[in-house]
């Protein structure tokens, strides 16, 4: 019997560690304690309450919901995957057939006005290609001194540029185009300074910032060594 006075001890309450590490030492405890299971009630946001077994099959549930979720992102990604594949392969039979540069050049031009764009273009930097007078090809040249002020504002340390250009832009990069309203650029060759791809767009709209990039790196990567059948390297 307490003296009078005297505290009674509280007993210690188990923390939410030691009754996960309780259950995971111990698995057979809920078929010891089967009827635990059916009597424990867990809280819901609708029901107010359910029951352990249907709280797991719910959790259950949502997890095969994302994994259906997941499994649908993977196939429609192979499924781009597949069609870039092809489409890549299409124009690169098209531009392979060429017997020339300028053949080249008018191909994939052809290729990018049946797409409904205005047109696609190749500018080249003449410290990395032979384009200098006598030859044939001095009008695709652009220098770094031209193009850096661009490169900076547009690109940044990315690789390509999908969106508008103005006017000074349009002159440095399409001195001959008309009524453009955005373009897709990239940098060609693995380091980016063999020169510049440009696919352009009537459309203000067509080509913005946040839009797929894969098919032009590809490209971009691909196009160098179409080129040096023509035009030597530097």
């Amino acid at each position: 019997m307490s003296n009078a006075g005297e505290t009674q001890e509280q007993p210690e309450l188990l923390t939410d560690r030691e009754v996960c590490d309780y259950l995971s030492q111990h698995p057979d405890f809920f078929i010891r304690n089967a009827r635990l299971v059916e009597q424990l009630r867990v809280p819901h946001p609708v029901r107010g309450t359910v029951s352990l077994v249907e709280w797991h099959m719910a959790r259950q549930r949502d997890r095969i919901g994302h994994l259906e979720e997941d499994i649908g992102l993977l196939l429609e990604q192979a499924r781009e995957n597949e069609g870039l594949f092809y489409s890549l392969l299409r124009l690169q039979n098209v531009l392979v057939a060429a017997d020339s540069l300028q053949d080249m050049l008018n191909r994939l031009h052809r290729w990018a006005r049946e797409l409904g764009l205005a047109g696609a273009n190749i500018r080249l930097f003449p410290d990395r290609w032979r384009i200098g007078a006598p030859s044939d090809f001095t009008h695709l040249g652009l220098t770094h001194q031209a193009f850096e002020p661009l490169r900076i504002q547009r690109f940044g340390d990315g690789q390509h540029y999908l969106g508008p250009l103005h006017g000074p832009e349009l002159l440095t990069m399409l001195p001959q185009g008309k009524a453009i309203g955005s373009v897709a650029m990239s940098l060609l060759g693995q380091d980016g300074n063999d020169g510049v791809l440009i696919f352009s767009s009537r459309d203000p709209q067509h080509y913005q910032a946040g839009q797929g990039t894969q098919f032009l790196q590809e490209l971009a990567l691909m196009l160098p060594g179409l080129i040096e059948r023509w035009i030597e390297r530097v």
